[in-house]
């Protein structure tokens, strides 16, 4: 039986993912901030699940936790990190600047290095980190979300290049959302919305393809495509 760690398994995405690795027979570390939906889900879950409060802006002490739940497992083939915070900040407000960083910088970078070491010395495993469509183009609005998606997303590919050249059995693959129907997106403008469940199954497919990079859902591959080409005269206008 195949075991994953799940950080940010309290609601959205993480939430499902967890559930559907489940019912694939993996056993699931849940980790997240708010231990009571943990436990809650816990009861939903069939196989063997451990869970483990993890606090993905306090860096030093999130690598401590990850340790002692990959200990506790015994051992781990799976890691992803969903953990992520964002916010529609037009003001410019620098606490909500500065805990987006946090949360999208220097948390997902620790767990990242952290988990490439363990696969490094276990020999095998696949880090999967949950960015999204942000990460391709900046923003007037939400300039730090943005900011710091596209520093998971080139951080993930530099990681992916570091297994290459060493020869190594690690798998990391970039999953970059749209709008999927959870906390983050509330009050913005959006189309394509997908839901948590229907982007779990998409992941888990990525998972099960040792993909690189997946676009949730498979249509915001034309969006992508689009923002990558638009020119900043017109980008700037949109």
């Amino acid at each position: 039986m195949k075991k994953t760690i799940v950080i940010g398994a309290s609601s959205g995405i993480g939430k499902e993912l967890a559930i559907l690795l489940a019912k694939k027979g993996y056993q699931v570390g849940l980790m997240a901030r708010r231990i009571e939906l943990l436990q809650a889900l816990q009861q939903e879950i069939p196989t063997k699940t451990y869970i483990g409060y993890l606090d993905i802006s306090q860096s030093s002490d999130a690598i401590s936790r990850l340790q002692n739940m990959i200990q506790e497992m015994g051992n781990v083939d799976l890691v992803v990190i969903g953990s992520g915070t964002g916010f529609w900040n037009p003001e410019l407000d620098w606490l909500k600047e500065k805990q987006a960083l946090d949360v999208n910088v220097y948390g997902f970078c620790a767990l990242a290095v952290f988990a490439f070491h363990y696969f490094s010395k276990q020999g095998h495993g696949h880090l999967v980190g949950i960015s999204s469509i942000a990460a391709l183009r900046g923003s007037d609005t939400g300039p730090a979300y943005h900011a710091s998606k596209a520093f998971m997303s080139n951080y993930l590919e530099g990681l992916r290049k570091k297994a290459f050249k060493e020869g190594s059995q690690i798998i990391v693959t970039d999953i970059k959302p749209g709008f999927v129907d959870t906390d983050l997106v509330k009050g913005r403008k959006k189309f394509w919305v997908a839901s948590p469940t229907k982007a779990a199954e998409q992941i888990y497919s990525a998972i099960q393809y040792k993909k690189s990079h997946a676009y949730i859902t498979h249509r915001w591959r034309l969006i992508a495509w689009i923002l990558k080409f638009m020119p900043t005269w017109l980008y700037n206008r949109v």
